[in-house]
């Protein structure tokens, strides 16, 4: 039996958004336990040049919406970039949740050839449903996911393997 898309995307999207939610909620624990601002970690970055920690996870979140989106044919939804808490954040991943998880098989599956045309600043860049899943939505996600964990930790969070994982 194949591989079906949406075993290879919403399951996967969703226990990496779901992980990232405990992260978050161990990130407070952190902050409460050493009596500073949890929102003290939203302006963190491994260097100057880098997106901030908010930033990493808007861009984990969209990715997820736009890769269901646009594997079901439909227009990805625009959402403002304007969290300003750690609890916002968790709001933005839980309606990311709710949205990745509103995809069916029937949705998702058998969008392995349709076109996916992603405007770039390069320009215009086209892909197969499959290589847009695997060569481009979930390289972005865990690279967007591992930078947020790694921010964590840098912070002094006490995450491990286990968490990252799900």
């Amino acid at each position: 039996m194949a591989l079906s898309m949406h075993s290879a995307s919403v399951p996967v999207l969703t226990r990496t958004l779901t992980a990232m939610l405990a992260w978050l909620d161990k990130a407070q624990a952190h902050a409460e336990a050493r009596k500073f601002d949890a929102n003290n970690y939203l302006g963190l970055r491994l260097a100057p040049d880098m997106l901030p920690f908010t930033k990493q996870i808007q861009i984990a979140c969209d990715m997820a919406k736009g890769c269901v989106a646009r594997l079901s044919g439909q227009e990805v939804p625009k959402w403002d970039d304007n969290e300003a808490t750690l609890d916002d954040l968790r709001a933005r991943i839980r309606r990311t949740l709710d949205y990745v998880g509103g995809f069916s098989p029937a949705h998702i599956d058998g969008s392995d050839a349709r076109e996916i045309v992603l405007q770039m600043r390069a320009g215009e860049v086209k892909f197969s449903g499959e290589d847009y899943l695997k060569h481009y939505v979930l390289p972005n996600v865990y690279f967007h996911a591992t930078t947020t964990y790694a921010l964590l930790r840098h912070a002094g969070v006490e995450l491990g393997k286990r968490d990252f994982l799900g």
